[in-house]
């Protein structure tokens, strides 16, 4: 009687239709048993070199994972979601996490928090994260095809890439927000804004290089200052210079909230009035910027829709139903101008 077949180069294995591979799958295409799978898969004595090595292969076409539950990593039934963030320190990162906790809440699924700029060893929080989690979503930056990687069969949903993403990805665009914020700076009668871009000199954002754009069309001639750190200190100190150099100036558009804040505190302190000498603008729309005077003027993001769309994408690729790559598992979320004092 012939042997169960095995895995050769013509021969490719096949997941289950509609889901996740099994253990199952594995050992069908592997044509093993699963307690074979299973000693493979953990390393465990009692199998040949060959066979583990057969076993593995099969699994990482299949994107097979181990079940954390049975190896014991988790008590519970739930879904495990890992959410990589950049700097909790940051207002933005609570407020985001807040809202990913909130929906993940409501769909059973539990969270774990990763801030990788905070850790001295990035690399292995993330490989940590993805060992205990089913997916993981949030912001991977340049890192993110070493973590890809590293994280192997687990789904990954990027949030906001700044280029096309080898993974899952919600993108967070603020095209069309600035496009009417550099109306409405037209309507008003501005003539000479300034941008404040959280970049270095030779390389202005991707948000930075959107609102010089629009504001030429416009026929403005914008100055654009580089600031290194995207925070209130660093946004009060470049104020400061730039109100410094005695130039005309009736607008000031923030990178950021924060940053944003930082520009009322200084035109606080040196007696500018804003918005009646200069108007201020930020991006995000934290509500932070409704609690100053002036009230902060922004391009405001709705962070719910942003997790809701991460959360669908994971529970997408999980089920089957979506592809972890392409254009079928990218979403987009819109920023809108909120209008408040400021400008």
């Amino acid at each position: 009687m012939a042997g169960p077949p095995r895995l050769t180069d013509a021969t490719e294995p096949v997941p289950a239709p509609g889901g996740r591979a099994t253990i199952i799958d594995v050992a069908a295409a592997a044509g093993v048993s699963r307690q074979t799978v299973t000693r493979a898969m953990n390393g465990m004595s009692g199998i040949s070199a060959a066979t583990k090595e057969r076993v593995l292969a099969v699994a990482e076409q299949l994107h097979y994972r181990p079940s954390r539950f049975g190896r014991g990593l988790v008590t519970g039934g739930d879904h495990q979601l890992g959410l990589v963030v950049n700097d909790l320190r940051n207002p933005y990162t609570p407020q985001l996490a807040a809202s990913v906790f909130q929906l993940a809440a409501e769909q059973g699924w539990n969270v774990m928090l990763a801030d990788v700029d905070l850790a001295s060893d990035p690399d292995r929080m993330v490989t940590a994260l993805g060992a205990q989690t089913d997916v993981v979503i949030g912001y991977f930056g340049s890192r993110r095809e070493r973590w890809n990687d590293l994280l192997g069969s687990v789904p990954m949903v990027e949030l906001d890439p700044s280029s096309d993403p080898p993974t899952a990805a919600v993108w967070i665009d603020p095209a069309d927000g600035i496009e009417v914020l550099a109306d409405h700076l037209v309507a008003t009668g501005v003539r000479h804004p300034v941008v404040l871009d959280n970049s270095s000199p030779d390389d202005t954002s991707v948000r930075g290089v959107l609102m010089l754009d629009a504001l030429r069309r416009r026929g403005y001639l914008p100055e654009v200052v580089h600031a290194p750190h995207g925070t209130a200190e660093c946004g009060a100190e470049e104020t400061v210079r730039i109100l410094g150099r005695k130039r005309r100036l009736d607008a000031i558009i923030a990178f950021n909230d924060v940053m944003a804040l930082g520009v009322l505190q200084a035109c606080r302190r040196a007696g500018v009035d804003v918005p009646g000498d200069v108007r201020v603008v930020g991006v995000d729309g934290l509500p932070l910027g409704g609690l100053v005077s002036p009230t902060l003027t922004t391009l405001a993001v709705d962070l719910d829709a942003v997790a809701r769309e991460a959360l669908e994408l994971a529970l997408g690729m999980l089920a089957g139903d979506l592809p972890r790559s392409g254009a079928a598992v990218q979403r987009s979320v819109r920023h809108r101008l909120l209008l408040r004092e400021s400008a």
